[in-house]
C-alpha cells in the first residue's frame, strides 16, 4: 500500500508519456486519482468527486487498462483495478465493493458479504489443465461434499498459479448451493493481524479474544490463504492450532493454501504438519503451453477480444512461470490496441511486450520446454504424450523427448519417465537408443530432429 502511493505519482506520469495522454485529460481524469485501498491483488482506486460519475465511467472504460499495465511494470504485481467514489465507502464499512451491481443473486446475502470471497474467481472461469486438474477435481469434490472428505484440503504450488482461485471457487459453489452455509476466507497474514491485535486488547477487554475466537469457529468452511506466513508466529500457530481441532472435530471444512507442501515447512511445528498431512494435498505445477494459450483464449473471450493463433502463441511460447505474468502480457496488448484504436499484429506484440518477453535472453532450456515444443511440432497435446497410448503417432515423438531430454539437458533418466506419464528408466534408455541410432544413420531423421532443436534453442 505505502509503495504504491509513494510510487503513484511516477506511475501516472509513465503511463501520460507512453500513451500519448494529452494535458487536459490528464489533468481533468487521471491527476485526480488516488490509491485507496489493496485487498490481495485487488486495487481499489478513488476519484475524489462524488457528483461526477460520468467521469469515473470514463475512467474506467479507458484507462482501467493501461493503469493495470502500468503498475505492473513498476511492482511486478497484476492487480484488478477497482474504480470507486467516496460515497462507496464512507458510512459503509459492510459494503462489499468487489461485488458488482449484476453479479449473481447468491453474492448479495449476507453470507456472502461477510464472506471475504470474490464473485468473479469461480469453477467456470477456471482454465483446467495437466498442471491443475487434480487440484480442481480435489477442488471441486470438497465443494460438493465440504466436511465429508478431504478435510482438510491442503493445495500447494508457485505464486500466480491459481490456488487463490481455486479456495473462491469453492466457496462460492457452496453459497451458490446452500447461501445458509458460512463461509470464511482469509489470508494468513490478515489472521495474523487479527490475532495480534486481539492479544493487545484483551488485557483491558477480554471478550476481545472470545469475539476472535467466535468469527474463525462459528463457520461451516474456513479457508487460509498463504498458512507459511504463520510460521514463526507462535501466538497466532497456538490460535490457529485451536481453531483447526475445533472445526475439524465439528466436521467442518478447513482449506489451506501454500508454496510448499507441508514436510518442506521447516520450522512449521510437527502437530500442524501431521494434521495438514491427514487431509488431501493436491499440488498446482507450471501450466504447459496447451494450458497457457487455453488460458490466453478464456482471457480473450472474458474481456470480448480477438487476437491471431500467431500471437497468442507468441506469448504462450515465451511466458512460462505463471498465469499473473501471462494474463499482464495480454493485458498490456489489449490496453495498446483500446488505446491506439488498432488491431494487434505480431510486430506491434514482440514491441509492446518486449519488457516482458526479452528475445535476446536466452530462453531456459528444461524437460518441460522440450516435451512441448516436440509435442507441438508433431501436432499432439502433452497429454498424449504422457499417456499410456503406444500408437506410432505419439509413441515416437515421446522417444524423441526422451531423446533430446538426455542430449540437451542430460536430465537423468527417472526425471525423463516421471514427466513423460511415470516410465521406467529401461523404457526412457530404449527410446534415446533407438532415435540416437536413427539420429545417426538417417540424414532424414537428423535433419528433422535437429529442426526441432532449432525450434528449442534458436541461439
Amino acid at each position: 500500500m505505502e509503495q504504491l502511493k509513494a510510487l503513484w505519482p511516477e506511475i501516472l506520469q509513465s503511463l501520460k508519456e507512453d500513451f500519448n495522454v494529452q494535458d487536459i485529460t490528464f489533468d481533468t481524469f487521471l491527476k485526480p486519482l488516488q490509491i485507496h485501498s489493496v485487498e490481495g491483488t485487488d486495487l481499489y482506486i478513488l476519484y475524489p468527486d462524488d457528483s461526477n460519475s460520468v467521469a469515473l465511467n470514463f475512467i474506467n472504460n479507458r484507462y482501467s487498462q493501461p493503469i493495470m499495465v502500468k503498475i505492473a511494470e513498476f511492482t511486478n504485481v497484476q492487480y484488478t483495478i477497482h474504480m470507486i467514489l467516496p460515497k462507496d465507502v464512507k458510512g459503509n464499512p459492510d459494503t462489499n465493493l468487489d461485488i458488482p451491481s449484476n453479479a449473481p443473486d447468491y453474492t448479495k446475502s449476507n453470507n456472502y458479504i461477510h464472506s471475504n470471497l470474490k464473485p468473479k474467481f469461480t469453477f467456470d472461469t477456471f482454465v483446467v489443465g495437466e498442471n491443475n486438474r487434480f487440484a480442481q477435481n480435489a477442488s471441486l469434490a470438497v465443494a460438493e461434499t465440504s466436511g465429508e472428505a478431504y478435510n482438510p484440503l491442503y493445495i500447494h504450488g508457485g505464486p500466480g498459479l491459481g490456488k487463490t482461485h481455486l479456495m473462491h471457487a469453492i466457496g462460492n459453489y457452496i453459497i451458490k448451493e446452500n447461501s445458509d452455509k458460512q463461509v470464511l476466507y482469509v489470508t494468513s497474514e490478515e489472521y495474523t493481524n487479527e490475532v495480534i491485535e486481539a492479544i493487545r486488547n484483551s488485557s483491558s477487554n477480554a471478550s476481545v479474544m472470545t469475539k476472535l475466537r467466535e468469527k474463525y469457529r462459528n463457520v461451516d468452511v474456513l479457508m487460509i490463504d498463504d498458512i507459511q506466513f504463520i510460521i514463526n508466529k507462535p501466538s497466532t500457530q497456538d490460535e490457529f492450532f485451536h481453531t483447526f481441532n475445533y472445526l475439524h472435530d465439528a466436521g467442518k471444512q478447513i482449506v489451506i493454501t501454500s508454496d510448499r507442501p507441508p514436510k518442506e515447512l521447516e520450522t512449521l511445528d510437527m502437530r500442524f504438519r501431521t494434521r495438514f498431512e491427514m487431509g488431501l494435498m493436491v499440488e498446482i505445477t507450471y501450466p504447459n503451453y496447451e494450458t497457457r494459450v487455453a488460458i490466453l483464449r478464456k482471457k480473450s473471450e472474458e474481456r470480448n477480444v480477438h487476437f491471431d493463433d500467431e500471437i497468442l502463441n507468441y506469448i504462450a511460447s515465451n511466458i512460462h512461470s505463471n498465469v499473473r505474468e501471462i494474463e499482464g502480457a495480454l493485458n498490456k496488448l489489449i490496453a495498446y490496441s483500446t488505446l491506439e484504436k488498432t488491431e494487434i499484429t505480431i510486430e506491434i506484440a514482440e514491441r509492446e511486450l518486449q519488457n516482458i518477453i526479452s528475445p535476446e535472453k536466452p530462453r531456459e532450456i528444461t524437460p518441460q520446454l522440450i516435451i512441448e515444443v516436440v509435442a507441438e511440432h508433431y501436432n499432439i497435446s502433452v497429454d498424449q504424450m504422457i499417456s499410456k497410448n503406444r500408437s506410432a503417432n505419439i509413441s515416437r515423438p515421446r522417444q524423441i523427448a526422451m531423446f533430446l531430454c538426455r542430449q540437451m539437458v542430460d536430465t537423468p533418466l527417472d526425471a525423463i519417465g516421471t514427466l513423460l506419464g511415470g516410465r521406467d528408466h529401461t523404457t526412457i534408455i530404449h527410446g534415446t537408443k533407438k532415435i540416437q541410432n536413427e539420429y545417426d544413420e538417417n540424414p532424414e531423421v537428423k535433419k528433422e530432429i535437429d529442426s526441432i532443436k532449432k525450434k528449442i534453442n534458436p541461439n
